[in-house]
């Protein structure tokens, strides 16, 4: 089953600590508020830990927005 917005949705509210973001498959770390590099890192362990998957380094290095999130997100799981 392919993982969404949706399911990454509440980590970012969770990781970045503020219910009222919304991401889209276009979202950068410029358009969230609180996406920092050190939140890049919280986020990326905590998407790991809920999907039970592990990213590269280059995968992680490549990634411009959510939806690459996504992409990579589902040929792992």
């Amino acid at each position: 089953m392919n993982k969404t917005i949706d399911d990454l949705m509440p980590i970012f509210k969770d990781v970045l600590e503020d219910d009222s973001i919304v991401i889209n498959e276009s979202s950068t770390a410029r358009d969230v508020p609180g996406w920092d590099s050190l939140n890049h890192i919280y986020l990326v362990v905590a998407i790991e830990k809920k999907f039970k998957v592990k990213f590269t380094t280059n995968q992680i290095q490549v990634w411009k927005c959510v939806g690459d999130i996504l992409t990579d997100l589902n040929r792992l799981a």
